[in-house]
């Protein structure tokens, strides 16, 4: 067997390198992989990669997206929203998780470029297709990183994940590829996992980014890439 087509992966910074998004960059590099997912996660991390956003040469990169804080308690909203407008004007994909938005009319300012995330179910919004629908009622022009990670720990059947691409594949942007475990951390993927992504893995189509959030350690990037391409790719007879 071969793989009739071969997706876009790379991995978020954040994954590979806490907090240090040089060094996460430095890892994805040295692995040949042009499919990058700049993280600000964490609220602390957000004004110094904005800052730096000018110097990162990332011309290497044949698709980068910027993943917004995914709580705010020293910054607040507004003020997140300028800071992101660096991002945008780049023409990189936002992803923004639904629950740090308040103020709906601003964040639907960005456009397409804005990419919700569905959520995990520690999360109150965001889960299912129809609380994304609500969402997208606000944000009419918004995209959608669909995170299988949290699909699937929502639904394992992943009967919700393809509710969702019926109904929102058109918005699909990227998407992020992880095992979710019970305290909603990212880790690698397992055999469970993968059999499970491979129930939609037609409906995705070849060109879509796909992020890992995978937690890994630098010599485990390219069997990490292997299996994600295993659970996603349509296979052909060789």
């Amino acid at each position: 067997m071969v793989f009739s087509k071969m997706r876009p992966i790379g991995f978020s910074t954040g994954a590979l390198a806490y907090a240090d998004f040089m060094q996460g960059l430095s890892i994805i590099r040295n692995h040949n992989l042009r499919t990058v997912e700049l993280s600000a996660l964490r609220e602390e991390e957000l004004e110094p990669l904005i800052a730096s956003l000018d110097n990162l040469e990332l011309g290497d990169f044949d698709y980068v997206s910027f993943h917004a804080p995914s709580k705010l308690k020293r910054l607040d909203e507004q003020k997140v929203i300028e800071l992101l407008q660096a991002v945008t004007r780049k023409n990189w994909p936002l992803i923004v998780h639904p629950d740090v938005i308040q103020r709906f009319e601003r964040w639907a300012e960005f456009g397409q470029l804005l990419c919700i995330e569905n959520m995990d179910k520690r999360k109150p919004i965001g889960r299912t297709a129809r609380e994304l629908a609500l969402l997208f009622e606000k944000l009419p022009n918004a995209s959608l990183c669909l995170d299988l990670g949290h699909v699937r720990q929502v639904d394992p059947t992943m009967s919700v994940a393809l509710e969702i691409l019926e109904h929102f594949g058109g918005r699909l942007c990227q998407l992020h590829v992880s095992e979710v475990n019970t305290n909603s951390q990212h880790d690698a993927l397992t055999f469970e996992t993968a059999l499970a992504f491979q129930k939609i893995s037609a409906l995705i189509p070849q060109t879509i980014p796909i992020i890992l959030e995978s937690r890994v350690t630098p010599d485990k990037v390219d069997e990490e890439v292997l299996n994600c391409r295993e659970a996603l790719s349509v296979l052909a007879a060789a």
